[in-house]
């Protein structure tokens, strides 16, 4: 049986290798997208952190300029926050721009899967198909040397 060769192979591999990029690159923006979420929940944290403290300072011995600290401090981290949640949209952003991008190479490998698996399915078929005229050849050569042979047996000399 003849090895079956796909003509595509070359292109198929550099969509594989595509491919292993593209997820690479997903689970870079992946993890920039958790980072940035983490740095926003700290900053949410912190905020409320100088919010307690300026409950807590209101509830004994005023000190106003303590309390002033912390809501100055409570504020200015929502200056922060808008910033990381800025921030955390872009690297949303950029990580829905890397799965729409292995998405769309992992339809093109898909596609040329396929296409081999129709090609080997062609060849498996064309070389079955040789076989099987081999075989007819094969049978009609024998049973026409058979008939010859029985044809001089029979024949007056």
């Amino acid at each position: 049986m003849a090895r079956f060769r796909y003509s595509m192979q070359s292109i198929l591999e550099i969509k594989l290798k595509m491919e292993t990029q593209a997820k690479q690159e997903f689970s870079a923006a992946k993890a920039a997208l958790d980072a940035e979420e983490a740095c926003l929940a700290r900053l949410k944290e912190r905020k409320e952190e100088y919010l307690r403290q300026a409950a807590e300072l209101l509830t004994g011995e005023l000190d106003l300029q303590k309390v002033d600290e912390a809501h100055t401090a409570a504020y200015l981290m929502d200056g922060f926050i808008a910033s990381q949640q800025d921030r955390v949209e872009a690297a949303r952003d950029k990580l829905e721009a890397a799965r729409a991008r292995l998405t769309e190479v992992m339809k093109e490998r898909k596609t040329h899967e396929n296409l081999k698996e129709k090609a080997f399915a062609q060849f498996v078929a064309e070389e079955n198909r040789r076989e099987g005229k081999e075989v007819d050849e094969l049978t009609s050569y024998v049973y026409g040397q058979r008939r010859s042979a029985a044809g001089k047996e029979s024949a007056p000399v």
